[in-house]
């Protein structure tokens, strides 16, 4: 059996290797790089960063831990970049060496379909290449959306593909949109010396979140001197030579080094050719899929960011190993009820299942029932040592104990989440997962203490 995985982002190589595994014959066709924008251009380059940020506040608050460091402390912006590009290196060059030891065939060039069994593959130089086989998986992935109102130049408006590499960090900076991404970069920018204004069309920065969580990161934000202007669009983007002039919505006038656009990504579905095998199209541009990710194609499956389902991509590595698992002749289906999502700010915040403002608004219309359990992390033995003072732990429950949602704000917050992601995906209740024993002293106290308050028992909750 003969799969062709078309993209070689964390969805794609993790496919194409999770195949070769099973038995398949595997060709993985990319046009860039291995590991995608995830590794390339997203979640691997901006958390290189956000670690040199954190080292940077380390050093910064070393005196409150009774350490001196003698000296200015400066950022060498060149090396912090260089440091980045070692790791994404390495673990491009991983991806490698683990496609080679499983046998998958790795072809550099833009895959495109001829019909249902035969990808075309065009190079670099211009030569095509006919690839026949009998299953294919679309993982191609996802580009930032910049409509024509940004002017986007790769110059002085950018997006988040462009700013990565820039040699040394701006002076100034407008970002436009307080999502995960615009609030990561925009916090580790500010740590190098930028200033950094946010702006945010709807009323707050990470809507998509409780409103106590967005709050949580405001208030960082304020510390950090980054300027966040709420409920206001962008109205004209006006680059010259050596800056960018923006005019709000309302009207105000902004005016900075550089413009980074960071409202979202959209499917990249462009060249596939999708057409010529007769694959459907869904909503917003994406290709429609069943449980299996299988498209309405027998034997054509797609995955990640060009599906209707979350951008993740730890969801696109799933969903390529469902669709694998099917191909098989192992009958699996997609389940996304305990879909974690981080944002690795300072404070990291991440969530799992369900949020309150979603249930509130259900609850409305269906009648939904729910608790919620809640604690402050500075109470925690394990956050007054470290100096980890800031967040807290919020974990939902329905009316018959199960555990349906949870947000969790503090460092390690992402790292912490996996028990509750766990606990959702298992269909646990609060009383099953707190009955467990909890190390001491830790931060995972805060989940424990949590699942106790969901039924007044917390021991540390005044």
């Amino acid at each position: 059996m003969k799969i062709t995985v078309i993209g070689a982002g964390p969805g794609g190589y993790e496919t194409a290797i999770y195949a070769a595994k099973k038995g398949a014959e595997v060709v993985l066709i990319e046009k860039d790089k291995l590991g995608g924008t995830c590794l390339n251009r997203g979640c691997i380059p901006t958390k290189a960063f956000l670690a040199s940020y954190d080292t940077l506040e380390a050093v910064h608050n070393a005196k409150s831990f009774g350490i001196n460091v003698e000296g200015d402390v400066t950022v060498d912006y060149p090396a912090v970049v260089a440091r980045k590009n070692k790791v994404m290196e390495g673990l491009v060059k991983g991806i490698g060496v683990l496609c080679k030891t499983n046998g998958v065939t790795v072809m550099e060039g833009t895959g495109s379909l001829v019909d249902k069994n035969n990808v075309k593959v065009t190079k670099a130089d211009g030569t095509e290449e006919l690839v026949t086989t009998d299953y294919i998986v679309l993982a191609t992935g996802s580009v930032p959306v910049a409509p024509p109102v940004f002017k986007v130049d790769r110059k002085r408006v950018v997006t988040s593909d462009e700013i990565l590499d820039f040699e040394e960090a701006p002076k100034s900076l407008i970002l436009v949109g307080g999502g995960v991404i615009g609030c990561e970069i925009g916090q580790f920018l500010a740590g190098m010396g930028t200033k950094v204004t946010v702006v945010e069309a709807l009323p707050r920065i990470l809507a998509p979140m409780d409103e106590d969580v967005s709050k949580q990161l405001a208030r960082q934000f304020k510390k950090d001197k980054i300027k966040v202007i709420t409920g206001d669009g962008i109205s004209e983007v006006a680059p010259a030579e050596d800056h960018v002039d923006v005019t709000l919505a309302s009207g105000k006038q902004l005016s900075a080094d550089y413009v980074l656009v960071a409202i979202g990504r959209a499917p990249n579905v462009k060249g596939l050719n999708l057409e010529a095998a007769g694959v459907e199209m869904a909503e917003r541009g994406r290709v429609a899929v069943d449980a299996t990710m299988k498209t309405n194609v027998d034997n054509i499956y797609a995955i990640g960011d060009i599906v209707p389902t979350a951008m993740l991509a730890h969801v696109a590595s799933k969903e390529g190993c469902v669709a694998v698992d099917n191909i098989m002749g192992q009958h699996k289906e997609m389940k996304y009820h305990a879909i974690p999502g981080c944002v690795f700010t300072t404070p990291e915040i991440a969530n799992v299942g369900s949020m309150e403002w979603q249930l509130q608004k259900e609850g409305k219309v269906a009648g939904v029932d729910y608790k919620t359990g809640t604690f402050e992390l500075r109470v925690l033995g394990k956050a007054q040592a470290s100096g980890h003072l800031t967040g807290f732990v919020k974990v939902i429950v329905d009316a018959n104990d199960v555990l349906i949602g949870a947000e969790i704000v503090g460092d390690r917050a992402a790292d912490m989440l996996q028990v509750l992601t766990t606990a959702i995906n298992l269909g646990l209740t609060a009383s099953q997962v707190g009955d467990s024993i909890f190390p001491h002293p830790t931060m995972c106290e805060g989940i424990m203490e949590a699942l106790h308050d969901v039924h007044g028992l917390s021991v540390h909750k005044a």
